[in-house]
C-alpha cells in the first residue's frame, strides 16, 4: 500500500469514527437515527412530470413527501441547498429557517452525505428555474456511519465497484441505468415467450447426471441422500423430457453453473434462457431468436441500429444464414470444405496459431478455424449453420451428409448468443453419442457428458421432431446496454475472497488444507501446476557470456496488477493494467492466458521489464514484458509467472 492509500484509509477511519461518534450521540438525545416508520408518498420522476410547466420564482402550496439519499449539501446563514436522490432521481430540497421548526433546521447542519432523510414539504421552482421541494419537516431515517468515496470511476476501482456494487448503484447513475435495463430486457423475453404460446417452468439445479452440453461442472454433496450432486451445465435434457410428456412448447429462464475461467464474455454463474418446441425445426428456432432479441431490444433502444462498443450493429431486417465451412474459407482466401485433405486442414489450422490434435478429423479441424478466425469477423446478426458432428453430440445429422448436423449458432459482434439444434429424437442414436462422450471423458475430458440412462429411456417413448435453443441473457444484455464486460451486466459478479477476510466455504476447510490456502492466497494458482518432479526438463544453461553494461541496460521492475482481462477475440493473451510505481499506468500483454485465470493475478507483484520498446499485439500497445519461469515436461511447455512478496512497493528495481 503506497502513501497515497494509507492517507485516504487514515482519512475513511477517521471520518467513520466521527460519524460513529455522532450516532451515539443521537442516541444519547434521546433521538433514533434509525426510526422504524418511514412516510413516502412521492417520488422524483413524478414531480418532475406534475410541474414542468411551473414558471420560475412560482410557489405552490402542493405538500410532497419524499425520501431519499443526501448526496450535495450546501448553503449557510438562512437557506441551505440539499440534493436528495431516490431511486427515480434527484430533488433539491429548498431549505429557508423560517419554513421549518427549530429541530428541522438543527437537523439540517448535522447530516452528511449518504444520510437517508424523509421530507415533506410544498412544490416551488426557484428564481433561478430549479425545479424543489420547500421542506416544512425533516425527519432523519438512516444515518450513514461509511462515507461515500469521492472518485468512485476508473480502472483502478473495478474491484472495488463489483465488490462493493452497493457504493456503484449509489453514486454511479449510468450503472443503475444498466440493471434496469436488464430487468426490461428479462420481462420483454418473459412476455415474448408467453406471447407466442410458451410455458415456463423450473427443473433441477441439482443433478446426478452431467448433461445437455460439454462444460466442467461444479460438484457439491447432497447431505439428506449422501451423494454427489453436480450443478447443473445446462437445463436442456429435462426439457426435452417435457415434451415427451406431451408439452408442446416449453422454456426456463435459469441460472447455470460451469467450473471454468472467468473473462470479458464469460463468468461460472450466468443466466441462459432455453426454449424448446414440438413440431418445429432449425427455421422456427431463427424466428425465435430474431424475434425475442428484437423484443429485448426494442424495450431498451429506441433503434434497431444500435452501438456497441465503437461498432454499429444493425438488428434490422432479417437475419441471414450462412454455413460455417463458407465463413472459413471467406477469412481463410481459399476454399475449405469437410472434402479438402486433412493435411492441408491441418496446414490451414496450424497458420492460425491452433495447436493441433493429430485425432482431430476434417469436422473438429474446420470448427477450430473458425472459432479463431470466422467467428471473430462477424459484426451483424448471423445464423452460422451447419455446424459437424464431431462438436454437435445432440443434434440431429443432415440427411444428405451425416457428417453435419442441423445446428446453428448466432453470432453478433464476434461473439455467440444463441445455439440452436433441431433436436436428436432418435434413441438409439442418442444412447450411442452418449457412449461416445463417455470414451472421451475416461479418455481424460473433464467436460464430456455422462451416460443419461433415464433420458434415453424417456426418448425410447418417443419425443416428436422437435426445434431447440438456448440464449446468453448476459450477453444479450451486454449488447443491448453496450457494456463490454460480463461482470458490468452481473449485479454482484464472483470475487476472490478480500485480503485477511473470513470466508465461510474457506472456514470449513479442514486443519490440514489451511497451510495450502494460505500459500493460493500469495500466489495465483497455475491451471496446469507441475506434479511430478521426475518428468520437469528445464533448457541448458547459457555458454555464452553477456557483458555487465549490456545486462544492466534491461530496466527489471516489481509491479502490481490492477488490473488483468483476457483479450477479446484471443485465446492466448491476457492484459494486464499495472503500477510501476512512476504514477501512470502501464498496459503490457501477456501470452499466459491457457495457464492463469485473470481476476486470480488481479493484486498480485509481478516481476516485468518496463524499458521494451512498445509492440503492438492484437491492435494494443504492450509496453514491456512479464517474466515467467518457463520448463517442459515430456513435450509440453509449462509456464509459470514469477511473483514475489507484496510488501515488496511498487518500482522497485531488480539487481
Amino acid at each position: 500500500m503506497d502513501q497515497t492509500q494509507v492517507d485516504a484509509a487514515s482519512t475513511l477511519n477517521d471520518e467513520r469514527a466521527r460519524r460513529l461518534a455522532d450516532r451515539a450521540a443521537l442516541y444519547a438525545a434521546g433521538k433514533n437515527p434509525y426510526p422504524e416508520h418511514s412516510d413516502v408518498t412521492d417520488y422524483v420522476a413524478d414531480i418532475e412530470k406534475n410541474y414542468a410547466d411551473l414558471a420560475d420564482g412560482e410557489d405552490t402550496a402542493d405538500v410532497v413527501k419524499i425520501g431519499g439519499r443526501v448526496v450535495a449539501k450546501r448553503g449557510q446563514g438562512k437557506i441551505m441547498f440539499i440534493v436528495l436522490r431516490d431511486p427515480t432521481g434527484d430533488m433539491q430540497l429548498f431549505c429557508r429557517i423560517n419554513d421549518m421548526p427549530e429541530d428541522a433546521w438543527e437537523l439540517l447542519g448535522e447530516l452528511d452525505l449518504g444520510d437517508i432523510v424523509g421530507a415533506e414539504g410544498v412544490v416551488v421552482r426557484t428564481k433561478r428555474g430549479q425545479l424543489s421541494v420547500a421542506p416544512r419537516k425533516l425527519t432523519l431515517l438512516s444515518k450513514a456511519v461509511r462515507p461515500l468515496p469521492e472518485k468512485f470511476h476508473g480502472l483502478s476501482d473495478k474491484e472495488t465497484r463489483y465488490r462493493q456494487r452497493y457504493v456503484d448503484l449509489i453514486v454511479n447513475a449510468d450503472v443503475r441505468e444498466t440493471f434496469a435495463k436488464r430487468s426490461r430486457i428479462v420481462s420483454a423475453f418473459r412476455r415474448y415467450m408467453e406471447d407466442n404460446g410458451y410455458m415456463e417452468v423450473e427443473t433441477p439445479i441439482l443433478q446426478t447426471i452431467q448433461g445437455g452440453a460439454t462444460a466442467k461442472p461444479f460438484i457439491t454433496h447432497f447431505n439428506a441422500l449422501n451423494q454427489e450432486n453436480y450443478l447443473r451445465i445446462a437445463t436442456e435434457l429435462h426439457l426435452k423430457r417435457l415434451l415427451v410428456g406431451g408439452y408442446e412448447r416449453v422454456f426456463e429462464l435459469g441460472r447455470i453453473f460451469r467450473n471454468e475461467g472467468m473473462d470479458l464474455t464469460h463468468n461460472p454463474e450466468f443466466t441462459t434462457m432455453e426454449a424448446y418446441r414440438a413440431y418445429s425445426d432449425l427455421e422456427g428456432m431463427k424466428e425465435l431468436a430474431e424475434g425475442v432479441i428484437k423484443a429485448a431490444n426494442a424495450a431498451v433502444n429506441e433503434s434497431e441500429q444500435i452501438e456497441y462498443q465503437g461498432t454499429t450493429i444493425d438488428l434490422s431486417g432479417t437475419w441471414p444464414s450462412r454455413p460455417m465451412t463458407e465463413i472459413v474459407s471467406e477469412v481463410m482466401g481459399r476454399e475449405l470444405t469437410l472434402d479438402t485433405p486433412i493435411e492441408e486442414l491441418r496446414a490451414a489450422a496450424s497458420e492460425c496459431g491452433i495447436e493441433v490434435n493429430s485425432a482431430w478429423g476434417p469436422g473438429k479441424l474446420i470448427a477450430e478455424i473458425y472459432d479463431e478466425k470466422g467467428e471473430p469477423s462477424i459484426v451483424n446478426p448471423t445464423f452460422v449453420c451447419d455446424y459437424p458432428v464431431e462438436v454437435s453430440p445432440l443434434a440431429k445429422r443432415h440427411e444428405d451428409d451425416p457428417r453435419l448436423t442441423h445446428r446453428f449458432e448466432l453470432v453478433i459482434a464476434g461473439h455467440e448468443y444463441a445455439n440452436a439444434f433441431s433436436e436428436l429424437n432418435d434413441p438409439v442414436d442418442q444412447a450411442e453419442r452418449f457412449r461416445k462422450q463417455v470414451e472421451e471423458k475416461f479418455a481424460g475430458d473433464e467436460e464430456a457428458m455422462e451416460y443419461d440412462e433415464d433420458y434415453v429411456r424417456a426418448l425410447e417413448y418417443g419425443m416428436p421432431p422437435a426445434g431447440g435453443i438456448g440464449i446468453g441473457i448476459d450477453r444479450v444484455v451486454m449488447l443491448l446496454a453496450n457494456q463490454a464486460s460480463i461482470r458490468d451486466v452481473l449485479l454482484f459478479p464472483h470475487m476472490k475472497p478480500e485480503r485477511g477476510s473470513a470466508n465461510g466455504a474457506a472456514a470449513a476447510r479442514a486443519k490440514e488444507d489451511e497451510e495450502a490456502a494460505q500459500a493460493a492466497s500469495v500466489y495465483a494458482p497455475n491451471k496446469v501446476p507441475t506434479i511430478d518432479y521426475s518428468k520437469v526438463a528445464v533448457e541448458p544453461l547459457f555458454a555464452d557470456f553477456v557483458d555487465f553494461d549490456t545486462f544492466s541496460k534491461s530496466d527489471f521492475r516489481a509491479v502490481k496488477v490492477k488490473d488483468c482481462v483476457a483479450v477479446p477475440k484471443s485465446k492466448k493473451l491476457l492484459q494486464f493494467t499495472l503500477d510501476d510505481g512512476s504514477g501512470t499506468d502501464r498496459t503490457i500483454l501477456s501470452g499466459i492466458r491457457a495457464y492463469y485465470e485473470p481476476e486470480d493475478l488481479i493484486g498480485r507483484t509481478l516481476v516485468a521489464i518496463t524499458n521494451l520498446p512498445p509492440r503492438k499485439m492484437m491492435g494494443i500497445d504492450s509496453c514491456g514484458m512479464i517474466i515467467s519461469a518457463v520448463h517442459k515436461e515430456g513435450d509440453e511447455e509449462r509456464l509459470n509467472v514469477l511473483m514475489v512478496d507484496d510488501s515488496i512497493p511498487a518500482g522497485a528495481k531488480l539487481y
